[in-house]
């Protein structure tokens, strides 16, 4: 059987999932994946570093330059705004779109590591990179856009369907970790019927879990996020575990790896 044929019967036929047992899940999965967790949110920053760097630093050496009496001047920004050609917004876009798919090979890569570690196995730094290969790059470099045109057209409808389209974006780099062979519109057919499917098991508990992250977040001045951002992206395993699950066992995983 064509295998987007199998995942699609997988999600028709995906039994009914509980709240409670859900969220224990994930608390207990996040004991086993936080430091990965810290890990990835490291990686991230470094990824997007060279992104600020080329959108702040040039505005504000031009305020500091301008600024009178080391006020600065407001209408420094505007002009540097005003005067920024479109080849450099050009170049700020197609930056974002090849390190936001960067990123998203960081997080297919923490969702493989996160089944090894959920079978018990032992992983390493290098598992973040598996993904960091022109062919996926390519692939979720057009997954990025097509994100980025379903999140905006959402949004333009007084952002109504974007509440309903942040779920089955939400399970796109989850889809295209375990599923990383299939064509990006396979990826994108599946991530909205699951959820569909699930939209409103998701939604909960993406809202709980979401608010939860918030609100530590806030008590710890931000560090909390440091250790908790990990949490974020358990949701989705966890529902994806349960519905799809996995065809291949974390070792015969590790060994893929080794090999490539």
């Amino acid at each position: 059987m064509n295998k987007i044929l199998m995942l699609s019967e997988k999600i028709r036929n995906a039994k009914h999932l509980d709240f409670g047992t859900i969220i224990n899940e994930i608390i207990e999965l996040f004991k086993k994946v936080w430091v990965q967790g810290l890990l990835l949110f490291l990686f991230s920053i470094l990824i997007m570093l060279p992104i600020i760097i080329l959108v702040y630093v040039p505005l504000i050496g031009a305020a500091i330059m301008e600024s009178e009496g080391g006020t600065l001047d407001s209408e420094v920004f505007t002009g540097v705004f005003a005067g920024a050609s479109v080849l450099y917004v050009l170049l700020i876009i197609v930056l974002f779109l090849i390190l936001a798919a960067a990123s998203s090979a960081l997080i297919a890569g923490f969702y493989r590591i996160v089944q090894v570690l959920d079978e018990g196995n032992g992983v390493t730094i290098s598992d973040f990179f598996y993904f960091f290969k022109t062919k996926y790059l390519i692939k979720l470099l057009l997954l990025t856009l097509i994100t980025v045109l379903i999140a905006s057209a959402s949004a333009l409808l007084c952002y109504l369907p974007l509440l309903y389209t942040m779920v089955p974006i939400s399970y796109f780099s989850i889809i295209f970790a375990f599923n990383s062979e299939e064509s990006v519109t396979d990826i994108v057919k599946i991530g909205f019927q699951l959820g569909t499917k699930k939209w409103g098991i998701s939604f909960a508990v993406m809202l709980v879990v979401g608010l939860v992250v918030m609100m530590l977040g806030m008590l710890t001045c931000g560090l909390g996020n440091l250790f908790l951002i990990s949490l974020s992206y358990l949701p989705a395993y966890v529902i994806y575990k349960n519905v799809i699950g996995f065809e291949e066992d974390a070792e015969l995983n590790l060994i893929e790896k080794n090999n490539i």
